[in-house]
Order: C-alpha cells, then sequence, then structure tokens
C-alpha cells in the first residue's frame, strides 16, 4: 500500500527544502491548509494536489502517484515510445538525431537509457564490453564503467567528477531508488572529485580518443517543454558537438567514408 498523500508532499517540500508557508505563498493557499493536508486532517482535491506538486517541481510520473494517494484517478497518460499515439513524436526524433550527423547523438530516457542514437554515436562502440550493449543500455554505465568508454577518456576524472554529483541531485530530486542504485554501483569504481571549470572553458569538454585521435566534445540537452505525457517529458536529447576543429574535420571525414 502507497504512503498517504500528505507525507509523500511532505517529503518533497522538505526535499525542494520550502517550509509550509512558503509553500503556501506560491500556491496561493493558507499555511493551515498545507499543514492539514500534510497530517491527514484534509484530503485535497486533485485540483490541489496538481497546484502543489506543480509549485514543488513534482515530475509527471510522480504527480501521478501523488493523486491516487489522494483517492484521486491519474490525469497524465504515459504511452510508449513505439506506440501509435507517438509516432509523431519517434518521427521528429529519428530525423533530429540522424539531422545531427556526422556529430554523434542519443535520446534517453529518465533513467538514463539508450532509447535511440544515430550512426556517428554508434561508431564509437566498437571496444564496448557487449554486456554494456544489452538493453536497456545505460548512458551513464555506458560512458563511466571501466568495460565501457571510460578508459579511452583522457579526462577521465574531470567528467566523473561533473556527471556523478549531477546525477546524485538529479536522484535525490527525484526520489527514484533506480537512480540512487545506479550513483552507488558507478562511484563504486573510483573517486569522485567535483570539477573545477577552467577559465578557458565555456563548457565541460569531453576528450575521447579515439582511433589514436584525441577527439574533443561538449554536450547540449534539450527535452521537451510543457509536456503532458510522461514519456515525452521524460526523453532527453543529448547532442555532442565538436570543441575544436580536428574534432569536427575528423567527424566529416568519418562520415564520407561511411557514405
Amino acid at each position: 500500500m502507497d504512503r498517504p498523500v500528505g507525507e509523500l508532499l511532505r517529503e518533497w517540500r522538505r526535499r525542494r527544502k520550502l517550509s509550509q508557508l512558503e509553500l503556501a505563498n506560491q500556491a496561493d493557499v493558507s499555511a493551515r491548509h498545507v499543514s492539514f493536508v500534510e497530517t491527514g486532517r484534509t484530503v485535497p482535491s486533485s485540483a490541489m494536489v496538481v497546484r502543489l506538486a506543480e509549485q514543488l517541481g513534482v515530475p509527471l510520473r510522480e504527480r501521478n502517484r501523488l493523486l491516487v494517494a489522494a483517492g484521486h484517478a491519474p490525469v497524465y497518460r504515459q504511452t510508449a515510445l513505439d506506440d501509435p499515439d507517438l509516432t509523431r513524436v519517434r518521427a521528429a526524433l529519428e530525423p533530429f538525431l540522424q539531422a545531427h550527423a556526422p556529430y554523434p547523438a542519443v535520446a534517453v530516457d529518465r533513467r538514463w537509457n539508450l532509447l535511440l542514437a544515430n550512426d556517428s554515436f554508434n561508431a564509437f562502440l566498437a571496444t564496448v564490453d557487449k554486456k554494456l550493449l544489452e538493453a536497456p543500455v545505460n548512458l551513464m554505465r555506458l560512458g563511466l564503467h571501466p568495460d565501457g568508454l571510460a578508459p579511452r577518456i583522457a579526462n577521465l576524472e574531470q567528467v566523473r567528477g561533473y556527471l556523478l554529483p549531477r546525477l546524485a541531485r538529479q536522484a535525490a530530486a527525484t526520489g527514484d531508488p533506480v537512480l540512487h542504485q545506479l550513483y552507488d554501483e558507478l562511484v563504486a569504481h573510483g573517486p569522485v572529485v567535483p570539477a573545477l571549470p577552467d577559465p578557458a572553458e565555456i563548457a565541460l569538454p569531453i576528450h575521447l580518443r579515439h582511433r589514436g585521435v584525441e577527439l574533443t566534445f561538449l554536450t547540449a540537452v534539450t527535452t521537451f517543454g510543457t509536456a503532458f505525457d510522461i514519456t515525452l517529458e521524460e526523453i532527453a536529447v543529448e547532442t555532442y558537438l565538436p570543441a575544436d576543429a580536428v574534432t569536427a574535420a575528423y567527424l566529416t571525414q568519418w562520415a564520407e567514408r561511411a557514405s
């Protein structure tokens, strides 16, 4: 049996480091009402659950859980990526990833599981242990596992120092036990030293050794804004941009040879 809605809301409020009064002001309700909801003295309407969840930045998946805990029907649908209703999304994602060629691009879900990848990204997987390529392929594990891309990342400590704290924040923000487990697994492969920014860089570079050449990438993440579908909200597209002329030229030449 799931926990009461008041207990779940209180947990989200504390996770966001808000007082009852601060949440009440943001949601335009009384602090007394927030208190009554959290203690179970008041059962919130579905509209009130959504309003409080909106102010707390609760993901759509967890909003449905809050609604069910309050005795209401979930309002956010979850559609598989291969469902006919998301055909337009997949049809938009695939050309988007391929259009990014000759530069690598991937689409991942909320747990960093790979949904789609373009051919440029797949070209880097030849030396990866086949076990890491069994579904579901996890992008974090693929990049930071000793049997994955990690041995080929020249600035691995710096990359770990950026990605693992990011993963920890995501796990804390969502309360997802799978992300917590993934973090614990990857931390076990070595210490995490917080990455200090280089004043000469605009973003964290990833230096990847590939066939005797060191390629340097910057990453950009794209998400769908104002999504009402759980699957759509949780999809992120990560693109890898060449950070220098050597990388841009190498990938362009690779694409020409491949075609």
